[in-house]
């Protein structure tokens, strides 16, 4: 007679040789360079409105980044380069506040813009942050005023007042 077990895929010990694998085959498709983690987020008073608008706002947050990473490291002043990258969304805290932001792991470099070469960037350093955050930021407050002027945005209960005209702002 042959024994059955059953693994739940919560088990860690049940799970390490299937956690092994993707690792390795993630290891797999990684470039030969440094990678960076840069993370987008927004301050409480928007992550009210995010609560109350998560689709649309999501949208805007994953835009604005994709915007920003590809617009400064395309400016020769920076890395003049194309660069790709992974964003995944977090929309919470450990401690259970609501709070979106997106964590990206970006490789060290990208391709020229003829598409024939490898452009790193400096050893450490992938692209000034004060430069990002400030893109970024204008990107993100333009689209997110857009969606409001189109009527876009819903308000309740303690955010209700700025749905009044000239209290969005």
């Amino acid at each position: 007679m042959h024994s059955i077990t059953y693994c739940n895929r919560h088990c860690p010990k049940c799970q390490s040789l299937a956690r092994a694998k993707w690792l390795e085959d993630r290891q797999a498709d990684l470039l030969p360079v440094p990678y960076f983690h840069v993370v987008f987020t927004v301050p409480e008073s928007i992550a009210q409105i995010a609560f109350q608008n998560k689709r649309l706002v999501y949208e805007i947050l994953f835009q604005a980044t994709a915007e920003t990473l590809q617009a400064i490291s395309a400016d020769p002043r920076h890395l003049g380069a194309t660069v790709g990258f992974i964003a995944i969304l977090h929309t919470w805290r450990q401690n259970l506040v609501h709070h979106p932001h997106l964590h990206c792991v970006v490789p060290g470099g990208g391709l020229s813009p003829d598409g024939k070469r490898w452009l790193a960037c400096r050893p450490g350093f992938f692209l000034p942050v004060r430069v990002l955050s400030r893109l970024f930021r204008r990107l993100f407050l333009e689209r997110l005023q857009q969606a409001f002027d189109a009527g876009e945005l819903r308000f309740f209960s303690s955010l209700a007042e700025l749905a009044e005209p000239g209290r969005f702002v």
